[in-house]
C-alpha cells in the first residue's frame, strides 16, 4: 500500500485544474482509493507533520512581513470548509492567520458593491487569510437561487478574474480551493448532525434546498471553475469524501507554496553590540 507522504505528488494530476478547462464534476473525482492514498493512521500522523512544518512556514511569513497568502475554500454544504481550517491550520499563530467567513451578506453590506467585503479581508503583508466561501458565492448562489438577473452575475466573472489578478500583481499569493465530495457522502454527513444533538447547530433546513438543486450548483461550480482560473489564481480541486486525505492535499500544497517563497527571520535591525543592559 503506498505511503500518504507526498500524496499530493501521485494524485496532481486529479487536483490540479488547467486554465482554460471546464471540468467535469461529475466524473471529476471525489474518493482516492486505498491503495493510492494509504493508511489513515498514518495519514494522519503526516498531517501533523505537516501541519507543524507549516507553523514554522507561518512564523517566518509573519516575521519577514513580505508575503501575503489568501487561501480560498469553496465547495458544498458539509464539503468540509471550517474542518479544514480546524485541521490543517490547528498549530499556526492566530495573530498572523485570519478567517473570513461570508455568510448571507448583511443590509449594510448589501449596500455596497458586492466586493466591498471582500477586500476588506484580504491579507496585508505577513499574514495568511482564509475565505470560508468567498466573493464565488456571489455568482454561485445568486446564480442558481435567481437573486439577480442573469447580466449581473455574469459579469462578475471578470471583475472577479481582474479583481484577483490586482490582488496578485500587488503581492498576493492566492490558492484556491474547491472541496469536490459526492451528493452520497453529503446526504451521510447531513444524516450525522440529525443525529448527534451536538452538531444540531450545524444543521440548516436549506442545506436540504440546495440539495435539490445539486446538480445546477455543480453547472454554476463548473463555469467559476473554469472561467476564474489563471496561473496566478489557480484552482485545486481536491477529492474531499475522506476528510483526512482532504486535509492533507490542501496541506501540501500549502507548505508547497510557503516553501518556495524561501523566507527567513529579518536580519537585526540595530548594532546588536550596542546593546547592553543595567
Amino acid at each position: 500500500m503506498a505511503s500518504p507522504e507526498t500524496l499530493y505528488e501521485r494524485v496532481a494530476d486529479q487536483c490540479v485544474l488547467p486554465v482554460g478547462q471546464r471540468p467535469d464534476l461529475k466524473k471529476w473525482t471525489t474518493h482516492l482509493s486505498d491503495d493510492v492514498v494509504g493508511d489513515k493512521h498514518d495519514g494522519v500522523e503526516y498531517l501533523h507533520k505537516l501541519s507543524s512544518e507549516l507553523a514554522e512556514l507561518q512564523r517566518r511569513l509573519h516575521a519577514e512581513k513580505q508575503h501575503k497568502v489568501l487561501i480560498i475554500l469553496q465547495g458544498m454544504d458539509t464539503s468540509g470548509k471550517g474542518g479544514t481550517v480546524r485541521h490543517v491550520f490547528r498549530m499556526v499563530n492566530p495573530m498572523g492567520v485570519h478567517v473570513a467567513p461570508f455568510d448571507k451578506p448583511t443590509r449594510k453590506e448589501l449596500s455596497y458593491d458586492y466586493l466591498w467585503r471582500v477586500h476588506a479581508r484580504v491579507p496585508a503583508k505577513g499574514e495568511i487569510s482564509i475565505f470560508d466561501r468567498s466573493h464565488y458565492e456571489d455568482i454561485v448562489t445568486v446564480r442558481v437561487n435567481e437573486l439577480f438577473p442573469k447580466e449581473v452575475w455574469q459579469r462578475r466573472y471578470r471583475h472577479i478574474r481582474e479583481f484577483e489578478r490586482m490582488l496578485a500583481d500587488e503581492g498576493t499569493t492566492i490558492l484556491k480551493f474547491f472541496l469536490h465530495i459526492s451528493k452520497d457522502e453529503q446526504k451521510s454527513r447531513l444524516k450525522s448532525r440529525l443525529e448527534n444533538p451536538e452538531k444540531y447547530w450545524k444543521f440548516d433546513p436549506s442545506d436540504i434546498s440546495a440539495r435539490e438543486r445539486w446538480d445546477a450548483y455543480m453547472q454554476a461550480n463548473a463555469d467559476v471553475l473554469e472561467k476564474c482560473n489563471a496561473e496566478d489564481a489557480p484552482w485545486y480541486i481536491i477529492p474531499a469524501d475522506r476528510k483526512w486525505v482532504r486535509n492533507i492535499l490542501v496541506a501540501e500544497v500549502v507548505v508547497r507554496k510557503l516553501r518556495e517563497m524561501e523566507m527567513d527571520f529579518p536580519a537585526a535591525h540595530f548594532d546588536l553590540e550596542s546593546v547592553s543592559f543595567d
